[in-house]
């Protein structure tokens, strides 16, 4: 009986608890006696309801009951009872109606206040002077505390985790991802198994008895050990350097500053051969530097090399045309990239195909890649914010299938007006926290790792049509998601402390802007977790 009675307009409700219990057998003749047992919580401010039920085969009439109650402890009641306390103990007369209580019927009233629930339980119980059956106090189990903030170790294949234990009655735990239960046991600590190589998944605990589940725990994630050992730091600045003339500060490779973790130089351009790629130093740059030449850059790529710095090529850019929509283009793609690869020293390659891309056999590309160049062989994408709204689409499917190899996914948050994020309530307008957090939230949420997960905007004025914003937020979009602290209106459901970091179009454009950009995300990096 679960029912929040305090007035006489609530009286048909009230009949019902009252009456609506059938008699039980009749028993031996003797004293009557009543049971508290504990019912589910009212809300509204009850901590407890509780239930009186005369255990006798007679009815009881002109009765009371009385009880002591935990100091802070006071009671709601049914009307046409006199109540009266005394310090902390308590007596009720004459319940309901007509002052009676049926064999078998019984009624209930709620405990407020603090500390409630399961510690308000009633002591020292009476029924017309009788001590009431069972132990004064509830008989059947409340709900089990939430349980301690669990932690979670990767291990081969397999997650361990464990926990602090629920208060109150327990029978068991469940471990859940998401609303899947993963494991059922008995003590405090659970592995989940037959997981694969470098996985992340994030659980919950709840604890359970018969009266039903606790609260969850807070959440615990955890990654399975087989990750290939990342050639980058764990959280680290990308840019892309210009291998074109345009309005921007035109630079050698070489001058590119330090703060620069990886730098994509853009960009390795189509043939007329499906999934080929050519590059070479452009002639308007080459003029514009004073005569710049292949083997100067390939000279500057070993000498950021050399102060602890990667580079490698990236492929498309918004004119960039190459098509990998066969077999065979997947083979001259990864042919032509790894000889790129070769000549130039390059550490990897980026996938920045503006206008489309066929995610089965540009992946079949990037694996054949790898198979030639080894496992330290950087991959990176960079797709427009509309690529990675949804699994479906080529870019998202493409990260997914080869998640295995992927370094990590460079977003374009600018150029793309208000999307919705990962929370499908609303349209974020680009250019604020809420759109960079609430859509790299879709990824985050969607399959790829957060050390997988970058976000990429304009270095600053000129850089970009829409999108640009102040440094600052870029740090604090990455504080938010790393932490759940300093977000917007928009909070992520969890943390994700891997979360890799930040890039940028463009190095030119930095440097165009007194790069405020780096200066002001790089030292920031380092505060991440």
């Amino acid at each position: 009986m679960k029912s929040r009675l305090l007035s006489r307009s609530l009286v048909a409700l009230a009949a019902l608890l009252l009456t609506g219990l059938a008699a039980p057998p009749a028993q031996a003749a003797g004293s009557a006696t009543a049971t508290f047992t504990k019912t589910a919580d009212w809300g509204s401010g009850f901590q407890g309801g509780y239930t009186i039920k005369n255990g006798t085969s007679a009815t009881i009439n002109s009765w009371k009951v009385e009880f002591d109650l935990p100091a802070g402890v006071s009671v709601g009641s049914f009307w046409d009872a006199s109540l009266t306390r005394s310090g902390q103990h308590f007596t009720f007369s004459n319940l309901g109606w007509n002052g009676t209580l049926a064999p078998g019927a019984s009624v209930s009233f709620g405990f407020l206040g603090s500390p409630g629930g399961a510690a308000a339980v009633p002591a020292n119980c009476k029924l017309n002077g009788a001590d009431c059956g069972g132990d004064g106090g509830p008989t059947d189990p409340v709900l089990p505390g939430k349980p301690g903030a669990p932690s979670a170790t990767g291990g081969t294949k397999s997650i361990a985790l464990a926990w602090g234990a629920s208060s109150g009655t327990v029978t068991g735990y469940r471990v859940y991802e998401g609303s899947t239960q993963k494991a059922q046991v008995t003590g405090t600590s659970a592995t989940i198994s037959g997981l694969g190589d470098c996985e992340t998944h994030t659980y919950t605990v709840k604890a359970y008895n018969a009266e039903g589940e606790s609260p969850a725990s807070a959440e615990a994630t955890g990654t399975t050990t087989g990750c290939t050992p990342s050639p980058l730091p764990k959280h680290f600045l990308t840019g892309y350097w210009h291998n074109f003339d345009n309005e921007a500060v035109e630079l050698k490779l070489s001058a590119v500053p330090t703060s620069y973790d990886l730098v994509a130089v853009s960009f390795g351009e189509a043939t007329s051969t499906p999934g080929e790629v050519t590059f070479a130093v452009d002639p308007g740059l080459s003029a514009s530097l004073g005569g710049y030449t292949d083997a100067q850059l390939k000279a500057d790529v070993k000498t950021l090399q050399s102060r602890g710095q990667k580079v490698i090529l990236s492929v498309g850019g918004e004119k960039g045309r190459v098509q990998v929509a066969s077999a065979a283009a997947a083979t001259k793609f990864a042919d032509t990239v790894h000889a790129l690869m070769q000549s130039y020293g390059f550490d990897g390659v980026d996938i920045d195909l503006e206008n489309g891309l066929n995610a089965t056999y540009m992946g079949q590309a990037l694996r054949s890649l790898r198979a030639k160049a080894g496992a330290d062989l950087i991959i990176t994408m960079a797709p427009q914010t509309i690529d990675m709204q949804s699994t479906g689409a080529e870019y998202f499917k493409l990260a997914l299938n080869i998640k295995d190899i992927l370094t990590v996914v460079h977003t374009q948050y600018y150029n793309s007006g208000a999307m919705l994020g990962c929370d499908q309530m609303a349209a974020y307008s680009q250019g604020t926290v809420n759109f960079l957090t609430a859509l790299a939230c879709i990824q985050l949420e969607n399959g790829l790792r957060p050390d997988q997960v970058a976000l990429g905007l304009p270095a600053g004025p000129g850089a970009a049509g829409g999108g640009i914003v102040s440094p600052a937020v870029v740090n604090q979009a990455l504080t938010c998601l790393a932490t759940r602290t300093n977000c917007g209106s928009f909070v992520p459901p969890r943390a994700y402390p891997g979360i890799r970091g930040a890039m940028t179009w463009s190095i030119n454009w930095d440097a165009s802007n007194n790069w405020n950009f780096s200066k002001t995300v790089k030292p920031h990096l380092a505060t991440l977790p």
